[in-house]
């Protein structure tokens, strides 16, 4: 008898609950109708579209959804791209660089820099019009870089072997098994210089840099944002206030409405972004 009320108990309790918190609920639903709805309704007298490029950059999935959604929207006239970004992996940073240079060709972009527009983040987003940086803002970190292990010595000292089979000299290539050989790192260098070469080629066209001497502006170093204005890696020292400023004279919006994420996406993606950003950095450094 006493095992049938337990049950009975448990099963009452969720009912229990929904009837003691039955207003707050209904409320609560109420409250999330009307903020899609003045969302859906502000989305759809929008005229300007903030874009975001924020965090390390590992894939541009999320970012081309972003584009894809200002395309579709017939009134929007001009884009702010707001960045703040570290980089990340060569294709995907290239990706989203195209991306940017497409959506370019049918509306104005002006970037604003939050904090960071380096390494693949700069790749990314240097095809806007006009770059504008916070004064505290990172910038440049032009090169390419490529790191691995060695953890053969700690593998011996605990007894485990690999083995493997391969067709293809150079298929194991940057195995962190073994030592790399002397054939493989001169490989694995030429690599790496011809990335190098395509991204200094590609900064010094996008950005049309008067002195395109790569000693200067793409040996790795960051750059403030004074220093990078005097590079001509950027436009204009600024807020976001400013660029919002340059982009509705652009466009020639006297009245700017946006389209951005939803609020409850935004803060989805600050949340994603903070643990990659917190991994990456556990795992390959970051710069201070």
């Amino acid at each position: 008898m006493e095992t049938i009320k337990n049950i009975l108990r448990y099963l009452i309790m969720p009912l229990d609950f929904l009837m003691k918190y039955f207003k707050l609920l209904v409320l609560l639903v109420i409250i999330i109708l009307l903020w899609g709805n003045s969302e859906k309704n502000q989305d759809s007298q929008a005229n300007l579209a903030k874009l975001y490029l924020r965090g390390p950059i590992l894939q541009s999935d999320d970012f081309r959804e972003q584009v894809q959604r200002i395309k579709a929207h017939p009134n929007i006239k001009g884009v702010l791209l707001v960045v703040d970004s570290p980089g990340g992996g060569i294709g995907a940073s290239i990706e989203i660089a195209n991306l940017i240079k497409e959506l370019r060709d049918t509306m104005p972009i002006v970037a604003h820099v939050e904090g960071a527009m380096a390494s693949g983040g700069y790749y990314a987003g240097m095809y806007s019009d006009k770059i504008i940086a916070n004064r505290g803002a990172v910038i440049g970190s032009i090169g390419v870089v490529l790191e691995g292990f060695n953890i053969k010595p700690l593998l011996d000292k605990i007894g485990i072997y690999p083995q493997n089979l391969q067709e293809g000299e150079y298929k194991r290539i940057g195995t962190p098994f073994r030592s790399w050989s002397d054939e493989e790192k001169k490989f694995l260098q030429n690599f790496i210089h011809e990335q190098y070469l395509m991204f200094v080629d590609d900064v010094i066209q996008a950005r049309a840099l008067n002195n395109p001497n790569p000693n200067i502006f793409a040996n790795g170093k960051i750059f403030s944002a004074k220093t990078a204005l005097k590079l001509g890696l950027i436009d204009t020292i600024g807020s976001q206030n400013q660029a919002i400023k340059e982009l509705s004279e652009i466009a020639q919006i006297q009245d700017p409405i946006w389209l951005e994420k939803s609020k409850t996406q935004e803060w989805i993606d600050r949340l994603s972004n903070a643990s990659l950003a917190v991994f990456s950095n556990f795992f390959q450094g970051s710069i201070q």
